[in-house]
């Protein structure tokens, strides 16, 4: 029991929140969670330290009807704990598990891979020349579809994009 007591004791919980980077919503719930099984070991504790057999000879000198202390020593000299099949609920459990850590892997490799796109989306930001650097040839040699959209539109006459207006108004001043 008591080596329970200096194991928990021996372990430096500050530091552990640190070193693992938890969030304050983990280090919240592990520091309930440290306070319940704290109060369960103080109330097993004061439990355990208590007698656990019942002086029936006091009893029948107290009470007047021994009748009673009797049946109540029988039951108690009669009892035997009902013992429960715990299998079926580790197996449960343990399915439990290995599904939650299969969850965590993939979640791990989802997120693993949109770092690493996040991480060639921030070198091409870095890469990137400043737009006012950028000229129509860049545009064009980029996306060549707008060069051939505008071609289709001077050969036609056009000299304006469609929805321009609607979106930005007519800024001409005539």
């Amino acid at each position: 029991m008591a080596s329970k007591a200096v194991s928990a004791a021996a372990l430096d919980w500050t530091r552990i929140y640190g070193s693992l980077n938890l969030g304050k919503e983990t280090v919240a719930a592990l520091q309930e969670f440290r306070k319940r099984a704290y109060e369960a070991q103080r109330v097993h504790d004061q439990l355990s330290s208590q007698p656990t057999t019942v002086d029936f000879a006091h009893y029948r000198s107290v009470l007047r009807n021994k009748a009673v202390v009797d049946e109540c020593e029988k039951i108690m000299r009669d009892f035997k704990p009902k013992e429960v099949d715990l299998s079926a609920w580790t197996k449960s459990i343990d399915s439990f598990e290995g599904k939650a850590v299969e969850s965590a892997k993939a979640t791990e490799v989802n997120v693993q891979e949109e770092v690493k796109k996040l991480e060639q989306t921030l070198a091409n930001i870095e890469e990137a020349r400043p737009f006012d650097q950028v000229t129509v040839d860049d545009v064009l040699a980029a996306r060549p579809e707008i060069e051939k959209s505008l071609n289709v539109m001077f050969a036609k006459g056009k000299f304006s994009v469609p929805g321009y207006k609607e979106k930005f108004g007519d800024l001409s001043l005539m």
